[in-house]
């Protein structure tokens, strides 16, 4: 078997249409896709932010009412070097609605779709043959990123994006969820949906399209962020970049940081710096500030290895700062802002 081109992404993001985001839970994947939206409206774009997996995220994050199978404008970018500034629309795609509208769109099946629903044919479907409902989520995907958008469904009469950015399922199933045509290959050899994950295709190994990998410095998520660079290699599928998520402040240099970790630090120097300040200094602060600092250097060791590791992986990184006071409206510009400074806009 030959080895799989891959496409480095590196210096056509900007070109880029479909930006999909993976990541292990408890990454801030899902953080990460709505700042990346942001940052892309903020350099004036018409941005789509979709979500697959029925959990209404979008809806909580960006403090509004949860969203129905339809595209709806909830936020608007920065205004860039010139004022100007796009917007971000959103989609929550579920399979079920999805395939209520194939069937009216490829079978004419209007009302007898609905009524199909009602007795559950549609949810029994799904849930049978899930490459069949990927089919379907990633469709949906597909019919936003072409052009000439059809009118009479959800896309809003033929609304144009500039980008995309899909909130995609967790990094262990990235790769079949995006490879719909091996996911169908013992279902459906031929007929619309087999042509329709065909067409899918054509979309995600493209030069449009990047799949980008949000972890943190912990070696669980970063192997597994390692092992779906693999998986998506080996599906001949474009990675993007990794974005390294809530990275805690370096304030320490490489000197200062040994030093607390070995117990070197001059106490009496740390003392007299509080003091002044105009703290009250005595012993158990001092212990209990060396202790904390023993920790933190600890950790930042841990998490330097990490990103060793990440280094090694030959994919393009980024890093997000964790926010203090968590992530609000305030806080997803700010990581907008950050993506944008670090050329992912």
């Amino acid at each position: 078997m030959s080895t799989p081109t891959i496409r480095d992404t590196t210096r056509d993001w900007p070109k880029v249409e479909l930006h999909v985001v993976t990541g292990k839970g408890g990454t801030g994947k899902s953080t990460v896709a709505a700042a990346l939206a942001l940052s892309l409206a903020s350099r004036g774009k018409e941005v789509l932010l979709c979500e697959v997996e029925g959990r209404q995220g979008i809806a909580q994050m960006f403090d509004v009412s949860p969203l129905p199978y339809e595209e709806r404008r909830i936020a608007a970018g920065l205004p860039d070097e010139d004022g100007n500034r796009g917007n971000v629309h959103a989609l929550h795609i579920d399979a079920e609605s999805a395939l209520l509208e194939y069937l009216a769109m490829y079978y004419k099946l209007g009302r007898a779709g609905k009524a199909l629903d009602r007795f559950g044919v549609i949810d029994f479907a799904t849930t049978i043959a899930p490459g069949v409902r990927d089919v379907l989520l990633t469709g949906k995907v597909f019919e936003a990123a072409r052009d000439g958008r059809k009118k009479g469904t959800s896309s809003k009469g033929g609304q144009h994006y500039d980008a995309i950015v899909l909130d995609a399922p967790p990094t262990g199933r990235i790769a079949q969820f995006l490879n719909v045509n091996g996911e169908l290959a013992g279902l459906a050899k031929a007929g619309p949906i087999k042509k329709q994950a065909d067409t899918v295709m054509t979309l995600f190994r493209s030069p449009r399209t990047a799949i980008h990998l949000v972890t943190v410095l912990e070696e669980m998520p970063v192997q597994e962020t390692a092992d779906g660079i693999a998986e998506l290699h080996a599906a001949q599928l474009p990675v993007g970049g990794v974005i390294v998520n809530l990275v805690r402040p370096r304030d320490l240099n490489a000197d200062q940081l040994k030093a607390v970790r070995e117990g070197t630090v001059d106490r009496q120097g740390l003392a007299d710096d509080l003091t002044g300040v105009g703290l009250e200094v005595d012993d158990a602060l001092i212990d209990g500030l060396l202790e904390e600092g023993r920790h933190h250097a600890e950790r930042r060791q841990l998490e330097d290895r990490q990103r060793a590791l990440i280094e090694e992986m030959g994919v393009p990184t980024l890093e997000l700062p964790r926010l203090p006071s968590g992530v609000d409206m305030g806080g997803l510009y700010e990581l907008a802002g950050t993506l944008r400074e670090q050329g992912m806009a």
